[in-house]
């Protein structure tokens, strides 16, 4: 088969003017339910996510219940129609949707076009149409963003100052897909109206209800999800390309654990904090996650993009011991027994030629909330992710890198055995961005256990001091960039002014498994 490819790109316009007309004819053809109130409207923007060779999740919320309707193509004008789906969008859910498009085509730009129909009259409402591009089968390049961290510490959508500027910029990088490393809201920070910046300005913010509180409700805790779709930028973005989410803390709360995070709610039947049973459905609720049949509810998964690469996102936070990384029995676990096995499994069941992890947390950064505790032997949590890297080197696996966020800086970490404490593994690179659109902090300390290096590190300086605000230039993200004929990786490390700070080539290495004997019976 023949991959086709769309003619040009989409500008923010054409998107606009391609919605603009969709409702104009729907309004010509039946001038009779021309009235905005008769009809269901897209509350926010869409979405597509966890896009593979031949599969895509397809994301929207109306304005009421109604039925999401998508239609998809390969052609923009959609003449062709490759075919249609629909689900409702329920109370339940706060009128969001979302649908699993499968038996998509390999290496394809594929258009969809949604809409909500009133359940009981039938009408149709707006129409928007978004984009996104299928894993290729073989022999083309990849370009993908990481980043994570948003709205935070009270800096939310000034539009005097350009808004969520971060994803704007990352628009213009036209990439393949976008690795959203966690903290996508804080849930317990509010949005004032204003705040004082360092230089004597104002900061002055789009505010809402439910971001005038910290979050305890299911609604507040989407209407944090919701602030975000406020953004023009951020709409534009998600409507282009697709994400791959993951979470971190603040979709709940500072520095949570599965059974030290809790509320005046107190807990459900199965001894789960209903403050995290609530954050995590409005999370679900907003996410373009494919989190169906027994993988519903499970942040941790693999998305195969091709014969190139291989994306595992985990999760740092649903399973680990407690919030703080101490305690004098030294025993300690982030990832937890059940999905620790199945990441040992399937990056050695994987043939793709680079293997990312998408981490919500560091691992050599000194936190009490993450891994490292500073300099010396295995202590805790260090112990799972030595027993990680020890089973990866005996797999014989190769090309692996860590990517992150969550430190509000960005930086290259380099792990060399032969400068760690630990050192039965391979060397690996992992590598840091953020925050999109949140506070700036300094570099943080680096711990020797697995011998980390910091090649690069930027972020903000003791002079400008700890949560810099957004309209400084101090937000980053990453690209990345695989060839896809030399299979070179190309990691790049950017600003909000899509400036290039510092980059590094890194060439496949061939996989060194064990031999397997042959069995006979």
């Amino acid at each position: 088969m023949v991959a086709l490819r769309a003619s040009r790109a989409w500008t923010r316009r054409q998107f606009l003017v391609r919605s603009t007309s969709s409702l104009a004819v729907a309004a010509l053809a039946t001038p009779h339910l021309s009235r905005a109130a008769d009809r269901p409207q897209i509350a926010g923007g869409i979405q597509s996510g966890d896009v593979s060779d031949g599969s895509a999740v397809i994301w929207a919320r109306a304005d009421r219940p109604a039925r999401m309707r998508v239609d998809y193509s390969s052609g923009e004008s959609f003449k062709t129609v490759i075919a249609s789906a629909s689900r409702d969008a329920s109370p339940d859910t706060d009128f969001t949707s979302k649908l699993l498009l499968e038996d998509l085509p390999p290496g394809q730009d594929i258009f969809y076009r949604v809409r909500f129909d009133d359940i009981a009259t039938g009408i149709a409402g707006e129409s928007r149409i978004g984009h996104f591009r299928t894993a290729p089968a073989a022999g083309r390049s990849i370009s993908f963003l990481w980043s994570g961290d948003t709205a935070g510490q009270g800096w939310g959508i000034d539009t005097s100052r350009g808004g969520y500027r971060s994803y704007r910029t990352m628009l213009d990088n036209r990439p393949d897909f976008f690795i959203h490393s966690g903290d996508h809201i804080y849930a317990d920070c509010t949005i004032p109206s204003e705040q004082k910046l360092p230089n004597g300005e104002i900061w002055r913010n789009v505010v809402t209800e439910e971001k005038s509180e910290v979050a305890h409700t299911l609604a507040q805790f989407r209407g944090n999800y919701k602030y975000n779709h406020l953004d023009e930028h951020f709409r534009a973005f998600h409507a282009e390309v697709p994400m791959f989410a993951q979470w971190d803390d603040h979709e709940v709360t500072n520095d949570w654990s599965p059974t030290g995070s809790y509320d005046a709610a107190g807990h459900e039947d199965d001894g789960t904090p209903r403050l995290v049973a609530r954050a995590r459905r409005a999370f679900f609720d907003f996410m373009p996650i494919h989190d169906i049949g027994a993988r519903k509810g499970r942040v941790y998964r693999k998305i195969a993009y091709g014969p190139l690469l291989d994306v595992f996102m985990i999760d740092m936070r649903s399973y680990r011991d407690e919030s703080w990384n101490k305690g004098e029995d030294h025993r300690g676990w982030i990832l937890g027994a059940e999905q620790l096995a199945w990441l040992k499994r399937e990056l050695a069941a994987s043939r793709a030629t680079w293997k990312v992890i998408a981490a919500d947390l560091p691992i050599g950064l000194v936190s009490l909330d993450a891994v490292a505790l500073g300099n010396g032997p295995l202590d805790r949590r260090e112990h799972e992710i030595a027993d990680l890297l020890a089973s990866i080197k005996h797999a014989g696996l190769r090309n692996i890198v860590w990517l992150t966020a969550d430190m509000h800086y960005t930086a290259a970490h380099y792990y060399d055995p032969n400068r760690a404490q630990f050192q039965e593994f391979e060397p690996f690179w992992e590598f840091v961005s953020g925050p999109l659109h949140a506070g700036t902090w300094g570099p943080g300390e680096l711990d020797n256990t697995f011998g980390p290096v910091a090649m690069y590190q930027n972020g903000c300086s003791e002079a400008q001091g700890e949560n810099l605000a957004p309209c400084f230039g101090l937000q980053f993200f990453g690209k990345v960039d695989i060839d896809g004929r030399t299979g070179v990786m190309t990691v790049t490390l950017k600003d909000v002014d899509n400036r290039d700070l510092w980059s590094v080539d890194i060439e496949p290495q061939p996989q060194a498994r064990p031999a397997v004997m042959a069995q006979h019976s």
